[in-house]
C-alpha cells in the first residue's frame, strides 16, 4: 500500500469513528428527551400520583444500560450502511433508510421492556417520544450534510468554471514521455497551453527531463488501461491527444494479445471517458502503415490494406474513434508517415535513423526492399501536425483522417541510402531488391495542406545531418542501446513487466473484424515503419 493509500484509509476510519461519535450523542439525546417527556407526562393533573418516579430515577434506571443500548444502536446502523454504502444515497433515500434504522432499534427495545412497565429501563411514552426525536436528529443531520455538501459543490464548480474561463486551455497528453511526445510538449508550453501529462515513464524520465519543473506542466505516472486513473487524468481537460501505443511491427507482434489490448482496447475506453466527461476534442495518433501494400498513390480515402498487426490495431482504433465523433465530441485521427529524426526519446529502429546510424558507425549500409516506396516525416513535423489541428476550427477537423507528411518525402528505401552515403561517403551501401516486409505505399498529403494549411519543414537531406551531428557532437554514442529500440526494450529484463494482459479474447475481435490476412512472424531485425 502506497503512502497516499495509507493517508486515505486513515482517513476513512476517522471519518467513521467521527460519525459513530455523533450518532452516540444524537440518540442518546433522544433518549433524553424521551425521558423528560415521560417525566412531564406523569406529573400533569390527569396523570400525577404520589407513585410516579421523580425525573432522577428515570435517569438513574437509563444510565447503566446506556452503553449497552449505544452499541446496540451503533451496530444496527452499521449493518444498515451508515458509514459504508448508504452515504452514496440520495437525500431522499438516505432518509428513509436511516428512518428504517432508528425503527429497527427501537423496536428491539421496545420487545425488551415492553412486558413491565413500572420495572423497565425505559417507559414505554420515553421510546414513542424518543423513536420519533431520533428519527428526526439523525435524519435531519444526514439530509443536511447532503444538501451542505451540494451547496459547496457547486460552489466549487463555479469558482472551477470561472477560473478556466481565464486560464489557457489544459491539454491532457497521453504518452507524452515518447518519441512523438517529447517533440510535442514544448510546442505546447511555448504556445502557453497547460499540459498534464499522462505517462507510464517506461524508458525514464529523461526524455523530458528539462520540461519537468516547467510551471505550467503537470505530470501523472500511470498506465492508461487503468480506468481510475484515466478518469482522474481527465478533470478540467479541454482536450485529448492520445500518442500512447506499442509502435512498430516487431514490438507488436512480441505479444499481440498486450498489443491489442493497449492500441486499441485502451484507446477505446480512453475515448469513452473522454466523451463522458464532456471534453471537445480529441486527437488519436496513427500511421500510413494502415495502406500496407500498393502500387497506387493513396490519400485518406483509399482502400486500408494492412500487412501487420501494429497496422490493424489501429485501424480498428480508427474505427472506434469514428463511431464515437459527434458534434459534442470532435475525433481527429492523424496518420503519420514514416518518423525519422531526433526528439527527446529518440529512436534507432526506423530506417532513417539506423541506416545513418549504421553508416557513421559501421561505415556499412545494408538495405532491404530497395524498390519498395515509404512516406518519411520528422518528428519535429509530427509534432507541429498535432499543434496545427489543435488548434485548427474544430469544425474543419471533426471527424476527419489526415495523412502527415509531404509528398516530396515519398522515397523508395534505396534512393534513401544513397541519399545517406552522399553525407557519409566512406559508408559501402548494400542494396537488395528482396524482404520479407511487404509494405510498400506513396501517399498524398493534399487534405492536410488544404483543410489547416500545414507543410512540413524538414526534409529528409536535413534529418540525415541531424542524425550524423548528434554521434559527432556525443550526444549518442550507441545506437544499439535498448532505450533506443521498441521491440528491443521490450525485450529486456526491464521492459517484460509491462507484458501483461488477461484479455486473450480480444485477439479475434480485431482478426475477424478487420483482416483475413496472416499475421507476420516476428522478426529480431529492424522492420521500416
Amino acid at each position: 500500500m502506497t503512502k497516499e493509500q495509507s493517508g486515505l484509509t486513515r482517513n476513512r476510519r476517522l471519518d467513521i469513528v467521527f460519525r459513530c461519535c455523533a450518532d452516540a450523542l444524537m440518540f442518546n439525546a433522544a433518549i433524553l428527551a424521551g425521558l423528560v417527556s415521560s417525566f412531564l407526562i406523569r406529573q400533569t393533573p390527569l396523570k400525577a400520583s404520589n407513585s410516579a418516579p421523580a425525573f432522577s430515577e428515570l435517569l438513574g434506571r437509563y444510565l447503566p444500560w446506556s452503553p449497552l443500548f449505544t452499541a446496540l444502536a451503533l451496530t444496527i446502523f452499521y449493518l444498515f450502511g451508515f458509514y459504508t454504502r448508504g452515504r452514496a444515497y440520495r437525500s431522499k433515500y438516505k432518509a428513509l433508510y436511516v428512518a428504517q434504522a432508528v425503527t429497527v432499534v427501537f423496536l428491539i427495545l421496545a420487545a425488551a421492556t415492553y412486558f413491565d412497565a413500572d420495572a423497565a429501563v425505559l417507559p414505554r411514552t420515553t421510546l414513542v417520544t424518543s423513536w420519533v426525536v431520533a428519527v428526526a436528529m439523525l435524519t435531519g443531520a444526514r439530509v443536511w450534510s447532503a444538501i451542505w455538501k451540494s451547496m459547496l459543490d457547486r460552489e466549487r464548480a463555479q469558482e472551477t468554471e470561472a477560473v478556466s474561463a481565464t486560464a489557457p486551455p489544459l491539454i491532457l497528453v497521453i504518452g507524452g514521455a515518447g518519441y512523438v511526445g517529447s517533440a510535442l510538449l514544448p510546442k505546447l508550453l511555448d504556445k502557453g497551453y497547460r499540459v498534464r501529462l499522462f505517462d507510464l515513464f517506461m524508458y525514464g524520465e529523461e526524455p523530458v527531463a528539462n520540461l519537468m519543473e516547467h510551471e505550467r506542466l503537470e505530470v501523472l505516472r500511470g498506465d492508461f488501461r487503468q480506468l481510475d486513473k484515466i478518469v482522474k487524468s481527465m478533470d478540467g481537460v479541454d482536450a485529448v491527444i492520445h500518442l500512447g501505443a506499442i509502435v512498430g511491427d516487431p514490438a507488436c507482434a512480441l505479444d499481440e494479445e498486450f498489443t491489442i489490448e493497449v492500441n486499441l482496447t485502451a484507446t477505446r475506453m480512453i475515448a469513452e471517458v473522454a466523451k463522458a466527461r464532456g471534453i471537445k476534442r480529441f486527437i488519436f495518433a496513427s500511421t500510413c502503415s494502415v495502406y500496407g501494400a500498393s502500387d497506387e498513390i493513396l490519400d485518406e480515402r483509399s482502400a486500408l490494406n494492412p500487412v501487420s498487426l501494429y497496422a490493424r490495431s489501429k485501424i480498428a482504433s480508427e474505427k472506434v474513434l469514428g463511431n464515437l465523433n459527434s458534434e459534442r465530441f470532435a475525433t481527429t485521427i492523424l496518420r503519420f508517415g514514416t518518423v525519422y529524426g531526433l526528439s527527446g526519446r529518440t529512436r534507432f529502429d526506423l530506417v532513417v535513423n539506423l541506416l545513418t546510424a549504421k553508416a557513421v558507425v559501421d561505415s556499412k549500409i545494408t538495405v532491404f526492399g530497395a524498390d519498395q516506396w515509404r512516406p518519411f516525416v520528422h518528428v519535429d513535423d509530427t509534432a507541429s501536425a498535432v499543434l496545427a489541428v489543435l488548434e485548427a476550427p474544430v469544425d474543419v477537423v471533426r471527424g476527419q483522417i489526415f495523412n502527415v507528411g509531404s509528398e516530396e518525402q515519398n522515397k523508395t528505401l534505396g534512393e534513401l541510402g544513397a541519399m545517406i552515403q552522399r553525407q557519409v561517403p566512406t559508408a559501402e551501401c548494400i542494396c537488395s531488391l528482396g524482404d520479407s516486409d511487404r509494405r510498400n505505399y506513396r501517399v498524398r498529403f493534399t487534405k492536410i495542406s488544404q483543410r489547416i494549411g500545414y507543410k512540413p519543414k524538414w526534409t529528409l537531406e536535413a534529418g540525415i545531418s541531424q542524425v550524423i551531428q548528434a554521434f559527432q557532437d556525443g550526444r549518442v554514442t550507441d545506437y544499439r542501446d535498448d532505450k533506443y529500440s521498441n521491440v528491443q526494450f521490450l525485450k529486456n529484463e526491464e521492459g517484460q513487466k509491462y507484458l501483461t494482459t488477461d484479455v486473450a479474447w480480444l485477439k479475434s475481435l480485431i482478426e475477424n473484424s478487420y483482416s483475413e490476412q496472416q499475421l507476420p512472424s516476428t522478426q529480431d531485425q529492424v522492420t521500416v515503419r
